[in-house]
């Protein structure tokens, strides 16, 4: 956890409130940082990357639209959570962005990239998969479609320890997941699940990011097909790609210090190349 006091805000939207976090660094040259959390998750999920990052960036953390904190949310849908991020970030003043992605936290940056590329100075993809039509077949659309009423099938408990059990490898990775899954009871929860995939069926198009990428993967990720997708991104796109050892879905709860590091060397080389 981390000991630095942010500040709490609220960007009202005319969908629900969010709510987000500035840890505000004491640099005026300090560039910012945005973490998105993926789907059921929620801002904790980067407490193990702020205390490394905040003594050099500015970072921002929430709780994304229709997750824990930023609740009730009307009309889900990713270009929303775009629409909502690009008004956060103009309400803070900032006019360029690295952007970190857990999982839905790369697709709203890929809707927001859609929208407003000049604002991403690069894209950092964790356990996330890529837009564009090329990767996904019929039978990955149609699976992703029925998430919701799927999920309806289970026990609240057990398919709260299943995701749990599925997104980590670790103790510490999983019970971040089983407190951030506390703020739902069953139907929200499964009702925000099949939002999350159906959203992504309905939304993802071909998309050409100018901006540097660096995609993350957890070697034990098995939630869907993400480890072979991010495979394929990197495949077609020559995106740089790291695997990260002993972890599984949230790989940046799993191995932090990996992902930390692996973050931090692709940073420093986009500075140096800068500088040249």
């Amino acid at each position: 956890m981390s000991t630095m006091q942010p500040i709490e805000k609220t960007y009202d939207s005319s969908r629900g409130a969010v709510s987000y976090w500035v840890y505000k660094n004491a640099s005026p040259d300090a560039k910012w940082m945005f973490l998105l959390h993926g789907l059921s998750a929620d801002h904790t999920l980067f407490d193990l990357q702020i205390p490394f990052f905040a003594s050099r960036y500015n970072v921002i953390v929430w709780d994304a639209p229709a997750h824990a904190l930023s609740r009730p949310y009307r009309e889900f849908s990713y270009a929303n959570c775009a629409e909502d991020l690009k008004m956060i970030l103009q309400n803070e003043g900032i006019n360029k962005v690295i952007f970190i992605g857990q999982s839905m936290g790369g697709y709203i940056i890929q809707a927001f990239l859609l929208r407003y590329p000049q604002l991403a100075e690069a894209f950092v993809a964790i356990d996330s998969c890529p837009f564009g039509k090329q990767y996904y077949s019929k039978s990955d659309l149609f699976w992703l479609r029925q998430v919701g009423w799927m999920s309806l099938l289970y026990p609240h408990q057990y398919y709260v320890e299943t995701i749990a059990k599925s997104v980590g490898v670790t103790k510490r990775a999983q019970d971040n997941m089983r407190k951030a899954l506390s703020f739902y009871a069953h139907r929200e929860l499964c009702e925000l699940m099949g939002k999350g995939y159906l959203c992504f069926v309905q939304e993802n198009q071909d998309l050409n990011i100018h901006c540097p990428v660096f995609i993350l993967v957890g070697e034990y990720d098995k939630t869907g097909k993400v480890l072979s997708y991010s495979k394929a991104w990197h495949d077609a796109t020559g995106f740089p790609l790291e695997i990260i050892p002993s972890a599984a879905h949230n790989s940046n709860n799993d191995n932090p210090d990996v992902v930390n590091a692996a973050i931090d060397d692709f940073l420093n080389t986009l500075h140096e190349e800068k500088t040249k």
